[in-house]
């Protein structure tokens, strides 16, 4: 029924294979030595492509083995061959932090500095996903990870840097028309799944998220629960009291901070169990943590409803508090594109950001010898030795199950914290646990390309909030424009349409970290099928009845899974406030000899900008 047997672009590409097998270990102009060849006769190197790949991507398979090895085995590569290469600046993680150090090193040090990226995975960017459809009819973009800029966030650093990139946020929303399908161009919607709620239900005109309370009044009948917490619904949606008339200063804190939203909703609000559990899931892809797990006060400050209980008066109010965002069609996957083509020119043409969104990119000019600056994909670090004596650096990464080593008079540390004390044995073990303090929130973004929007069209919505499924929310990736690149609302032809969350854990009341891990766990365990399987009910579910055919109108599957995704950054709930200087962050993106480190959890915070300061701050950290 769900057409889990009808043929798909790739359905099954790099699940259970190795990449040796498919012909991928290797980037185009690399040999098996790890140093680059010329550019003239690579064989194929059009055909090397990531960004239109399907199947399993994100932290896909071959990405991740090494560092698991080397992580939970103990495994050491103590036979690295020597490349023979030497280096300023040698930096691990080509995500945007990795790119925006390069950037920043050759503005300190000048064009001709020698700049080896080494990145685990098959593309460069990190987070920053490219997903480029070709079936169907006209190219389609949608991103596999961070896509937003928060641009009034931004420091003068991170927008001195979008300046050097050319970057025109103003244009950029003067060409963006999208809406999140549960926040709704046509209006927020809710799905009620059967396996769930006992019924397919698809309640439209209202929503969880934002002030539209009046909607969620008017429609909660329509939802499958018992008659008692349909009526806290109502009842929690056309109150408008003050809870905190009387409170202390000390109690509203306490209020604010210290009771989770879902509590509260219970306590305060008025909910039943059963009528709270549906706000669960309304965080999970903008924060990697679920209501249950953040305080009054931060989901407020995510646009939940709750402020018409506090009088108004209490904290930033709604969803408009939420910074505004400016966005590419490929979302900040075109920020790293910008970055990689600074970096190297010849890698694509083009010269602005109106043309980086359609340049179709060359990877066999990315690890090239003549080139001062080179990314080397598909490789892994796994020992990175500082060499006070020398001046030097020493890192090894593994490539195809083979271990290679250069050396450089400075080092980068662009990837997880989590990593680092495994990959630099020399840090100190104060440093060290602060790295493991910080554990990454597991986050999942599923692409699927469908034949036309005609369905959704029809039912009058863009996207739904889903709080009995895996993916909490979903929408159609359309009115986001750039100068060569448009896909109009009334177009009703392919449409890649984004399936956001997080898996639960296998029990809810742990602490937040072991939440982390256990939903982890879960997300690696998962076959692309399962992934199949859970968007194909969905959308039969609440598409099928206007048309939808499960069977023949899904063109393409591209599952972005990130198993370690958000930063961690600190929660009411969860972490204690420390002294100036003093927090898990600063403590382990200290300097040490000619290693610096540059990533969103040196700032403790999983936004864009975030990773652009800290590579700023790495770059002057490392010693001249």
């Amino acid at each position: 029924k769900l057409g889990m047997h009808r043929e798909i672009t790739r359905r099954d590409f790099v699940h259970d294979v190795s990449l040796a097998g498919l012909g991928l270990s290797l980037p185009f102009g690399v040999t098996a030595s790890g140093a680059a060849t010329g550019s003239a006769g690579v064989p194929g190197s059009q055909a090397y492509y990531p960004p239109t790949r399907t199947g399993l991507r994100g932290s896909h398979p071959g990405s991740f083995e090494a560092a698991h090895a080397l992580a939970q085995a103990g495994q050491q590569w103590l036979t690295a061959s020597p490349t023979g290469e030497a280096f300023d600046l040698v930096v691990v993680g080509g995500g945007i932090s990795g790119l925006a150090s390069a950037f920043y090193y050759r503005q300190l040090h000048g064009p001709d500095a020698r700049i080896l990226i080494i990145e685990n995975h098959d593309d460069f960017g990190g987070h920053a996903k490219r997903n480029e459809f070709h079936q169907g009819g006209r190219m389609r973009l949608s991103w596999g990870g961070v896509f937003n800029m928060e641009y009034p966030m931004f420091s003068d650093t991170a927008r001195q840097f979008l300046t050097d990139l050319g970057v025109d946020i103003q244009q950029l929303l003067a060409n963006n028309d999208f809406h999140y399908g549960y926040e709704g161009k046509n209006g927020p919607a809710i799905f009620f799944d059967k396996e769930t709620f006992g019924r397919n239900v698809l309640a439209t005109g209202c929503g969880l998220r934002g002030s539209d309370l009046q909607g969620l009044a008017d429609h909660a009948d329509e939802f499958p629960l018992s008659e008692e917490s349909r009526q806290s619904l109502k009842q929690f949606a056309l109150a408008q009291r003050d809870i905190t008339a009387g409170m202390s200063a000390k109690e509203i804190h306490a209020l604010m901070h210290k009771i989770s939203y879902m509590d509260f909703l219970v306590r305060y609000g008025g909910l039943t169990t059963e009528a709270a559990e549906l706000f669960r899931k309304t965080t999970d892809g903008y924060w990697g943590v679920g209501a249950d797990g953040l305080s009054v006060a931060e989901c407020i400050n995510a646009g939940l409803p709750i402020n018409h209980l506090l009088g108004g008066q209490h904290e930033a109010g709604s969803l408009d508090s939420v910074p505004d965002s400016a966005m590419f069609p490929d979302g900040n996957a075109s920020i790293a594109r910008l970055l990689v083509r600074r970096l190297i020119p010849a890698v694509a043409p083009g010269n602005s950001m109106h043309d980086i969104v359609s340049a179709r990119f060359d990877y066999a000019c990315l690890d090239m010898a003549d080139s001062p600056t080179r990314i080397r994909l598909n490789s892994t670090a796994v020992n990175v030795i500082n060499n006070d004596d020398q001046g030097t650096v020493e890192v090894t990464y593994v490539r195809d199950g083979e271990a290679f080593k250069v050396s450089a008079k400075h080092c980068i540390l662009a990837c997880n914290h989590s990593m680092i004390p495994y990959l630099c044995a020399q840090l100190p073990e104060e440093q060290k646990e602060a790295q493991r303090y910080q554990v990454k929130r597991p986050l999942v973004l599923t692409n699927v390309l469908l034949r036309s929007s005609e369905a959704f069209d029809k039912l009058g919505i863009t996207g739904a909030y889903c709080p009995g499924r895996l993916h909490g929310a979903t929408w159609l990736v359309k009115g986001i424009h750039a100068a060569d690149y448009r896909h109009e609302w009334d177009d009703d032809g392919s449409v890649a349409m984004m399936f956001w969350g997080m898996p639960a854990p296998s029990r809810h009341g742990m602490d937040i970290k072991a939440t982390h891990r256990d939903a982890r766990a879960r997300l690696l365990s998962m076959k692309f099928e399962d992934f199949e399987r859970e968007v194909r009910t969905v959308l039969d579910g609440m598409a099928g009845p206007a048309g939808f055919d499960v069977q023949k109108d899904i063109l393409a599957i591209t599952v972005n899974r990130w198993p370690h995704g958000y930063a961690y950054d600190y929660l009411d709930l969860w972490d204690p406030e420390w002294p100036e200087g003093q927090a898990p962050h600063e403590i382990a993106r200290k300097p040490f000899g000619n290693i610096a480190i540059a990533n969103a959890d040196a700032g403790a915070d999983a936004y864009t900008h975030i990773a652009i300061d800290q590579a700023w701050r790495a770059v002057n950290d490392l010693k001249v």
